[in-house]
């Protein structure tokens, strides 16, 4: 579904990410783990066509992101804030997004029923523009605009950072489910390995912008990806 070729960026001489292959399938939930720095908002940067590679591609459905735009209603993505629009509440902001994916406002507020709990009773009919929301509840806003449309591949930067627990724990079983229910394809960014080896199938390690590590996720995967990362400090 998502095919990485050849795929470089270099800012003022220095690479910042050098990925030779790799491939995501349908269905999958892959965990992007790696030190600040890594590459990992670059990767996405440049499969949500933010950013220019260059050298090679990222192909969607086999479609090159950086020339054509077919692709983009197969994608819901939350990177960071600027993906919101500050002005609107998020009722307004949900609607807009629906729009954008074929949606009634009646289709999304039956839709942005089933994320109730999530929401925790503090973001719709708050009455608040989304620039007055705390961190948290923007990040709440950014993740359920990303699952409008129920698109086949959801990509989520950081997904756990500024949520308190309970939520993180909701965000867990809220990836789990849908990604059984849907098919989706989610790749999550994520400083938490933890959080990532439990709801993740599949993790990818970057570091210093080069693949080291894809396997497939067992039990014994937080402890090696924690001795790794341990490794790093001493040889850094």
């Amino acid at each position: 579904m998502i095919t990485i070729d050849n795929l470089s960026k270099v800012y003022e001489n220095k690479k910042v990410l050098g990925i030779e292959h790799l491939e995501f399938q349908k269905g999958q939930t892959i965990g992007l783990v790696g030190n600040n720095g890594a590459g990992k908002t670059t990767l996405f940067s440049l499969t949500l066509d933010l950013i220019e590679p260059t050298t090679g591609n990222v192909s969607i459905d086999n479609e090159k992101v950086n020339v054509s735009e077919g692709w983009k209603n197969k994608v819901g993505a939350f990177i960071d804030e600027s993906f919101l629009i500050g002005y609107l509440t998020p009722e307004e902001y949900f609607y807009f997004l629906g729009e954008l994916r074929g949606l009634t406002k009646a289709q999304v507020d039956e839709f942005v029923k089933n994320f109730t709990d999530f929401f925790n009773g503090e973001i719709l009919n708050a009455k608040k523009y989304i620039r007055d929301l705390s961190k948290g509840n923007m990040k709440k806003v950014g993740i359920v605009g990303a699952l409008i449309g129920t698109p086949p591949i959801i990509i989520l930067d950081e997904p756990f950072a500024n949520l308190d627990p309970s939520t993180q724990i909701k965000l867990k079983n809220l990836v789990r489910e849908w990604s059984q229910k849907s098919e989706s394809t989610f790749l999550i960014s994520s400083h938490d390995l933890a959080h990532t080896t439990e709801v993740c199938d599949r993790i990818v390690v970057i570091n210093k912008g080069t693949l080291v590590k894809d396997i497939q996720t067992s039990p014994e995967t937080l402890r090696d990806l924690e001795a790794f990362f341990a490794d790093q400090v001493f040889t850094q």
